[in-house]
């Protein structure tokens, strides 16, 4: 590829993820701390829907991915909304065959995608458990949202949050991911803040993102600052 196609190339994917990252909504916070590439983070209260999976990050990823997209993209039961277009009511029997119910709702996607291993000590290599998490879209309660079919997916509310944040690019190998990890807790300990939980990575960017441009974060939950 010679250097010009090459520069086509990088320009044509900043500007492709730059229409992606317009278009997403991400979840509210207020910085507390920027000690590039370190941050720390206020989260407001928010929905998630998640799953629990098995297997290596490679695994549980693909499997969580794919379980919250099927009810983000259709398999979900509607509820009653504000605006009228959603005319299910929760307390209707899943068996019945009315138009209502075929009616299903597609759930705007969001970012990022987190990953969470299930074990305190953030040890990712001893893991073959996570939990795969997509934050919804603001306008939604647990009221309105639309509820999943599979029981695999559960929505839960999360209250307001403080993390430590360390952002970075490139692809995510299952020992740079936890090379990261380890460098959140001990830039923690440093700081002398106390952490809460396992380390998780947050995902921005679709596959077909170049590396350069890829948006990669380690969360780490602590507690107030």
């Amino acid at each position: 590829m010679n250097k010009h196609l090459q520069a086509l190339c990088i320009l044509m994917a900043f500007i492709l993820r730059m229409e992606h990252a317009m278009a997403i909504e991400e979840p509210s916070y207020e910085q507390l701390v920027n000690e590039a590439p370190f941050e720390v983070r206020h989260y407001r209260p928010m929905l998630m829907a998640q799953v629990m999976v098995d297997g290596d990050m490679d695994q549980a990823s693909n499997r969580g991915f794919r379980l919250i997209a099927d009810f983000i993209f259709g398999n979900n039961i509607p509820v009653m909304g504000r605006e009228g277009e959603l005319t299910i009511s929760p307390s209707s029997p899943l068996g019945t065959n009315t138009a209502a119910e075929k009616k299903a709702v597609k759930i705007e996607m969001t970012a990022p995608v987190t990953l969470e291993p299930q074990a305190v000590s953030g040890d990712i290599d001893s893991t073959n458990r996570w939990r795969v998490s997509f934050v919804m879209p603001s306008k939604y309660t647990m009221s309105t949202i639309p509820k999943p079919r599979n029981s695999a997916v559960e929505l839960i509310e999360v209250p307001d949050k403080y993390y430590a944040v360390l952002s970075y690019s490139g692809f995510n190998t299952q020992a740079k991911v936890q090379s990261k990890m380890n460098d959140v807790l001990h830039w923690l300990k440093d700081k002398g803040l106390q952490a809460l939980g396992a380390p998780q990575l947050s995902r921005y960017d679709p596959p077909w993102t170049l590396p350069m441009f890829r948006r990669n974060e380690i969360m780490q939950e602590i507690a107030k600052p």
